[in-house]
């Protein structure tokens, strides 16, 4: 069997890997294991230096890996280059703070001395989604090497190239010898690796299907999972928001990666008293997005990622047309001459519960605007969703902003007048049927260690 790598701009096969076989990659999960016996007794300075070494290789090599992305998965290359620092900037952070997250901590008790020490658990499996195929690995990456762990990555098919990358920066970076190491495999053998002897958890970005197939295989091993799934994060818009700015950000987070984001703008929740001006503000920014090849700088807006993805979202726009849903601006295929994947930016308004719209997450550049009476309706309506994601409010009352993401909004991130983004510094993860556990921050460091108690009387 072959994976294959498609380019979706013109629908052409850039390269094709051959599968490991069971025996590779059983040897491949052996020798990483071999590794972590050392590693786990690697000292945070050792961890930290490496973890230094790499972050520099990736901003050495940003416009390359940047390139890469543009051709196996559509991402206009600016957008490309801007996720590879970001990769760096979570490898400088976990370096610089690993330590301090993971000291042991005293604990008084009546022993002579007890504590909390923070201990790696072995190897990690990761299994990743093509649409930040760096991004989504090395939130995962950098703690997991910072707290001793190691890692056996499998990736999307479509983005093969970009993880053989990632295993070469980690070599050239230093570490030793299969601390981290590709598996070029499908999905139907995923569940045969996690139950493998030496895999001792696993972490999951993808659909809320894939999650749940996931998290069972996992607990039938009884082994620890993280899963950030899907979501279709509502933004609200109240009767005092600043309209030119809530218009704008929320293009930048509805168009964000080709539209392809688990975090974009999915639901506009926009208060009726200042709907039209909102929609015609928001129609215009969406407008003016520019489409066209990945490679050229003036581009916000590439392929999607696959043809059939593309097909199939034309396919729900029209569906959701037929139940009452109104489009205002896109909902067509564009007549790109020699051009494959394209989609136009889309807005639908007239969303209602009961429309297909309404409860799914729609995956791409397609926009829903649902309309509310005031702000507690808006927030009925972005709690009637069986995500829990992130979530934004647009309000010039502060007070009233954060009032509304700390105590009302149901997600793992809540944002006032900006857009949802993941960040090193702030955990990140969803709730309900977005998954559970935390990446990032001080909370991501800690999900797969061993909380190891030691009491000494």
């Amino acid at each position: 069997m072959t994976i294959q790598s498609v380019n979706p701009v013109t629908g052409k096969v850039i390269k094709s890997y051959k599968e490991h076989s069971w025996e590779q990659i059983d040897k491949k999960i052996a020798t990483t294991q071999t590794a972590w016996l050392k590693w786990q007794n690697s000292s945070f300075a050792e961890r930290a230096s490496l973890l230094k070494k790499t972050s520099a290789l990736l901003i050495q090599r940003k416009e390359k890996l940047a390139a890469l992305m543009a051709i196996e998965m559509g991402k206009p290359i600016k957008d490309g280059i801007a996720e590879i620092e970001k990769c760096a900037s979570v490898c400088d952070y976990y370096a610089d703070n690993g330590e301090t997250f993971l000291k042991d901590e005293l604990i008084k008790t009546e022993a002579v001395k007890s504590y909390v020490s923070f201990r790696p658990l072995g190897i990690v499996l990761a299994i990743m989604p093509w649409n930040f195929p760096y991004w989504q690995l090395f939130r995962f990456l950098a703690p997991a090497l910072m707290a001793g762990n190691c890692g056996v990555l499998k990736h999307a098919s479509n983005v093969s190239g970009c993880a053989l990358s990632i295993e070469q920066i980690i070599k050239d970076a230093g570490f030793p010898a299969n601390v981290f190491q590709v598996l070029l495999i499908n999905s139907r053998v995923v569940k045969q690796v996690i139950a493998h002897r030496h895999i001792k958890a696993v972490t999951l970005t993808g659909s809320t299907e894939a999650g749940m197939q996931v998290a069972q295989q996992a607990a039938q091993q009884l082994k620890k999972s993280v899963l950030e799934l899907g979501g279709s994060d509502p933004y609200l818009i109240l009767a005092d928001a600043d309209l030119e700015l809530a218009a704008d950000v929320c293009a930048q987070s509805r168009l964000i990666n080709n539209g392809q984001s688990c975090i974009a703008a999915k639901r506009f929740i926009v208060v009726k008293k200042v709907e039209k001006e909102f929609v015609r503000l928001f129609k215009n920014k969406m407008a003016a997005r520019i489409t066209g090849d990945p490679f050229d700088a003036d581009t916000n807006l590439g392929p999607m990622s696959r043809l059939d993805l593309r097909d199939d979202l034309h396919e729900r726009v029209k569906e959701n047309i037929k139940a009452g849903a109104k489009c205002i601006l896109g909902g067509q295929i564009p007549d790109f001459k020699g051009r494959h994947a394209y989609y136009t930016p889309t807005i639908l308004t007239g969303i209602k519960k009961g429309m297909p719209a309404y409860e799914e997450e729609i995956f791409g550049p397609v926009a829903l605007v649902i309309s509310a009476k005031d702000t507690d309706d808006a927030v009925k309506i972005a709690n009637d969703t069986p995500f829990g994601l992130g979530a934004a409010v647009f309000t010039k009352d502060g007070s009233l902003g954060e009032q509304v993401a700390k105590t009302h909004l149901n997600a793992g991130s809540c944002f006032v007048n900006s857009l949802v983004k993941s960040d090193p510094r702030l955990p990140f993860g969803g709730i309900n049927q977005s998954g559970y556990g935390r990446e990032l921050g001080l909370f991501g460091i800690r999900e797969f260690v061993n909380i190891k108690t030691v009491y000494i009387k």
